[in-house]
């Protein structure tokens, strides 16, 4: 998930910048973008996506649908209520169920163990862990393991003791307590004088490091990791098992292929990119879409087309592909929604994705 520098980094980012992001200014960005209602025919979208999440003052993104398709966890904002928090919301509609988490470890590490359960980054007892909690907000917390380092976008395996996660380590010691310029929070693949690594951490306090990286995605039979690393100044897809082993390379564009995730049958993998206008000097610029690729590097496929930025996508068991977007929003929405205007910045959109034709051989160049 990806709101700010990430959440648990955030929490020990003293030890990287002088000042470090707090939750008032990712509020700010995320509202702070074009405003969400104009109503001309230029608004409307190249594709088909709907929009799903719309409350009054709010701001969604990175949603994430649980296994059995009811729920989706996302990220949301609140300038009347301060935040940001994790919620869980129903997939049919895209209203609140309650509140996951507000600590501000959970903000860019909460995910989904199964249906009921969901797996975060905390601080809370002084130290970084990995903590397990009911997804209905209620009830105990456990502790998974414990880890040290500045820990990011972690992915429990299978075995419910063995943890994938990124680690950032600084660039250059001598100016890593210098001021940092206003991140782009769209961008969680890429952190000023911070290189990113992805590694193992056993439960017996062992580690490995698996490649360079960033925003790891676990397959659902568990046997592939799919990540994001950098490449001169591109950004490309590889897969490998969680034990390092056969790394393999997917995609191979001069563009920014990143945020990658799994269909439910593990044949395809969803990914943000900017191939269509791709900008490899500004990480902040170009034009984002959602697009698919098979898990062989075949059979890319442009799925979202609007000229806003499009990102953070994951699919559900009916195909239904969910993802955040700053689109504007047109008056013939909004009246959908009962509201006359909305919070300009990032909410939940959806749009039904159609399996690429595989019978050609077309592979990503």
């Amino acid at each position: 998930m990806r709101y700010s520098i990430p959440a648990a980094i955030g929490l020990a980012l003293s030890a990287l910048f002088t000042t470090p992001a707090s939750a008032a200014s990712i509020l700010d960005w995320m509202q702070e973008h074009r405003p969400a209602t104009s109503g001309g025919p230029q608004d409307q979208p190249a594709d088909s996506a709907t929009l799903l999440t719309l409350e009054p003052n709010e701001t969604e993104m990175y949603p994430h649908p649980s296994a059995d398709g009811r729920f989706l966890l996302t990220l949301t904002g609140n300038h009347h209520r301060g935040g940001p928090w994790i919620s869980r919301r129903y997939s049919e509609n895209g209203d609140p169920a309650n509140v996951v988490s507000d600590d501000p470890g959970a903000i860019d590490s909460t995910t989904w163990m199964d249906p009921h359960t969901v797996c975060f980054l905390s601080e809370k007892t002084g130290e970084l862990g990995l903590w397990e909690k009911s997804a209905d907000g209620e009830g105990m917390q456990r502790r998974i393991q414990a880890l040290t380092g500045l820990i990011s976008q972690p992915l429990l395996l299978k075995d419910g003791r063995t943890i994938i996660a990124v680690r950032l380590k600084p660039a250059d010691k001598k100016n890593s307590h210098r001021q940092t310029k206003e991140r782009d929070y769209f961008n969680n693949w890429s952190f000023d004088d911070a290189s990113s690594e992805i590694v193992r951490f056993n439960s017996d306090g062992s580690e490995q490091v698996l490649s360079q990286g960033m925003n790891p995605s676990l397959s659902p039979d568990g046997n592939w990791i799919a990540f994001a690393m950098p490449v001169g100044r591109s950004m490309h897809l590889f897969r490998v098992h969680p034990d390092g082993t056969e790394l393999i390379q997917l995609t191979d564009s001069r563009s920014t292929d990143v945020q990658p995730s799994w269909s439910p049958d593990g044949q395809w993998l969803l990914f943000t990119s900017d191939r269509t206008a791709p900008d490899l000097r500004h990480a902040d610029k170009g034009a984002w879409d959602i697009w698919s690729i098979d898990i062989n590097g075949r059979n890319l496929t442009q799925v979202t087309r609007d000229p806003a930025r499009d990102g953070g996508a994951w699919m559900g068991n009916d195909g239904r592909i969910y993802f955040h977007s700053d689109r504007k929003i047109d008056k013939a929405t909004l009246a959908q929604h009962q509201l006359k205007s909305a919070s300009a910045g990032f909410h939940i959109w959806s749009i039904n994705w159609q399996q690429p034709d595989t019978t050609g051989t077309s592979s990503d160049k």
